[in-house]
């Protein structure tokens, strides 16, 4: 076995991942069992229209337990939505949460729950390891097949002051319950499954050539990976299938479990600062950064990304490490002309040179975050600069 560059580590998880079609079903008993009584529901303004919300209030209802529902969550959860949402939870007195809906409500609902329980503001504990107590209980029920947020713990919320999005990393974020229901996302449009699809691959693909990374992620981030090669392209272009939306919803897990426990690298270093100042979805920004910045990592871990390549179904065996590799390239190159991934131009709604004025503040950001030290090529400022505007 490859020798791991982190030789002590530890794996962390939800204490319970519920799979499989029908799942949602059993959000009653799973908040009984966690002795909720009145819950406190986080989702957005979408799903609150599409019914799925008054579903999980009626199951509640029917089995004696309280609910009130908060909706104020932006596609980049800000503090100020997090505060929102504390101040309804205390004045209903909630003593659980559920999480419903993609990445940024399962984020917000973290960040809630645990500043229900720990003195505030939220910017003292950014970074990792801070937060001193546990949150409410907390089960978490992605709607969409992406972030992978029901198994991290970790949280990304704006600070809208500063113009940052700030990277919680605590134990503590981590979700009681995660609800993996693929019929959830059924429903999904093509163009979103394609960003959360492409943001899942990126958390398989930098779980694994992290430096951070171990032998108890590398397998879960290699079968993310062939999921994600399996399935991504059929539920791009036939959403009702069954088999391509499951396959996609346990990978989105599973990504989120790989990273968690090793790392991301320099396309999360990217794409945060890319959200928190054009407002681009975090999916969107990490579909359009992973081909060029793969590129541009690909000499730092050819065997690595040439696994990846093989895993995927993208290249014949015989090809060597480094062919294989440059394949990977391309073949991520091409998988967002498929899924009409845009490039930056087409969606910051700046001219070039406004965005040039904005690249050397989100590449200081972007090394700030730390997570460009896990890169298998960790790059300079300027190097950053560039990336940013290769991508344009």
């Amino acid at each position: 076995m490859e020798q791991p560059i982190v030789t002590a580590y530890d794996f962390n998880a939800p204490r319970q991942i519920i799979v499989g079609g029908g799942t949602f079903g059993k959000l009653p008993e799973l908040v009984i069992g966690l002795k909720g009584t009145c819950v406190l529901i986080v989702t957005d303004g979408y799903l609150l229209e599409q019914g799925l919300v008054r579903e999980a209030i009626s199951s509640l209802s029917e089995a004696g337990i309280k609910s009130v529902v908060f909706h104020r969550i932006s596609p980049d959860p800000t503090m100020g939505s997090v505060l929102e949402g504390l101040a309804l939870l205390r004045q209903h007195s909630c003593d659980a949460i559920v999480a419903l809906g993609g990445g940024s409500p399962i984020d917000a609902a973290k960040a809630i729950s645990v500043l229900a329980t720990n003195d505030g503001p939220l910017t003292r504990y950014a970074g990792y390891h801070l937060i001193p107590n546990p949150g409410l209980p907390l089960i978490a029920v992605p709607t969409t097949a992406g972030t992978g947020s029901e198994a991290t713990r970790v949280a990304v919320i704006t600070d809208e002051l500063r113009q940052v999005k700030m990277m919680l990393f605590d134990n503590a974020l981590l979700p009681d319950i995660a609800v993996v229901d693929y019929r959830l996302s059924m429903t999904m449009p093509p163009q979103l499954t394609a960003y959360v699809g492409v943001d899942t691959l990126t958390h398989g693909l930098e779980a694994y050539v992290s430096k951070k990374r171990n032998p108890f992620s590398d397998p879960i981030a290699l079968s993310c990976i062939g999921l994600v090669g399996q399935h991504l392209l059929r539920a791009y272009t036939c959403p009702t299938d069954e088999a391509a939306r499951e396959g996609m919803a346990i990978a989105a897990c599973q990504g989120g479990l790989a990273f968690s426990n090793s790392s991301v690298c320099l396309v999360h270093g990217m794409s945060r600062p890319l959200g928190a100042v054009y407002h681009l979805t975090h999916g969107l920004s990490n579909a359009i950064l992973l081909p060029a910045v793969t590129r541009f990592s690909v000499a730092g871990c050819e065997a690595r990304y040439a696994t990846a390549a093989r895993t995927m179904g993208l290249v014949a065996p015989e090809l060597t490490d480094v062919e294989a590799a440059d394949a990977l390239v391309y073949a991520l190159e091409a998988m967002n002309r498929q899924l009409n991934v845009p490039r930056l131009r087409d969606c910051v709604g700046v001219s070039r040179a406004t965005f040039e004025q904005s690249v050397s503040k989100m590449a200081a950001d972007a090394l700030a975050s730390g997570s460009p030290q896990n890169n298998p090529v960790v790059p300079t400022m300027a190097e950053i600069e560039q990336l940013y505007l290769t991508c344009w």
